[in-house]
């Protein structure tokens, strides 16, 4: 198994400034709840909403399809829940990586009934799958192709989050 770069830590920083200052126009005057997905958005989550420029909350669920497998099980299970209410406030989920949608519709589906005033996604990165669930991702840093990346928070069994750049697992 090799690692080969395919976005580096140039072109994320760059995509990273793009968001910010893309949801910060649409924040503006507004107060606005960030939500972290653990533990593959920490990395990305950390970059963004430093960019922010509207006043942020932040608050943190983790949830998980994966296990130690590189294929999602489609069975989505939340093991950390928000600590903030979210009742009438603007909510922005970040994600790091949307694949085949499943946790993220879990997520959404999940939150949307907690009503809060608005419910946005934001995710750096977007397979290009077919057959997933419509998401609509309202804040997306780039489209890939469909491969196993890591870095930059994404894992292979907890390991190469630390890596500064996205590659792919060629074997």
């Amino acid at each position: 198994m090799q690692l080969k770069e395919m976005i580096t830590a140039d072109e994320i920083a760059s995509i990273v400034r793009r968001m910010g200052t893309e949801i910060s126009r649409d924040y503006e005057g507004k107060e606005l709840l960030v939500v972290c997905v653990l533990k593959g958005s920490a990395i990305f989550f950390a970059d963004l909403v430093r960019r922010l420029t509207c006043t942020t909350e932040m608050d943190f669920v983790r949830l998980t399809s994966y296990g130690a497998n590189v294929t999602s099980s489609g069975n989505v299970v939340m093991t950390k829940d928000l600590d903030s209410c979210i009742e009438g406030r603007h909510v922005l989920i970040v994600e790091d990586i949307i694949e085949t949608g499943h946790t993220t519709r879990f997520l959404v589906d999940l939150l949307a009934n907690r009503r809060p005033a608005s419910l946005k996604i934001c995710t750096l990165l977007k397979k290009n799958v077919p057959e997933k669930p419509e998401i609509v991702v309202d804040y997306l840093g780039t489209a890939i192709e469909d491969r196993f990346v890591v870095g930059y928070g994404l894992d292979l069994n907890e390991k190469f989050r630390n890596l500064p750049s996205v590659c792919f697992l060629e074997k």
